[in-house]
């Protein structure tokens, strides 16, 4: 097997494994592991791309230094909701965060059952 296509195997297997935890998790830690293995794959593919077909360009390494910056950035905001959403609510499965949908009448149902339980 050629070390392209062993490249990009382990690149779509990475992207699959995080497609996966990240459809079929709750928890918002789990759910931003899957997306960082989604993009942690795509960058072996892109890698992969640029190293056989052309290595002499340096636009494909500082696209490379783009993406792993956006991966931080997204991490670190991800984490920062998580920590945000830990303190006011207790709890981080974002099955209980409809407040975080954006819909006026997803918030006006759960103030309407948090006056019920009270």
């Amino acid at each position: 097997m050629s070390p392209l296509v062993l490249a990009l195997l382990v690149g779509a297997g990475l992207f699959g494994i995080g497609l996966y935890g990240a459809l079929s998790q709750t928890n918002l830690v789990m759910i931003m592991m899957g997306i960082e293995l989604m993009l942690g794959g795509a960058l072996v593919n892109l890698v992969t791309f640029w190293r056989y077909l052309h290595p002499d360009v340096y636009s494909g390494q500082m696209f490379v230094l783009i993406v792993m910056t956006a991966m931080a950035v997204e991490m670190a905001v991800g984490f920062a909701v998580g920590i945000a959403r830990f303190r006011a609510r207790g709890s981080v499965e974002m099955e209980e965060a409809v407040e975080l949908n954006g819909c006026p009448q997803a918030s006006w149902q759960s103030l309407v059952r948090w006056r019920r339980s009270r």
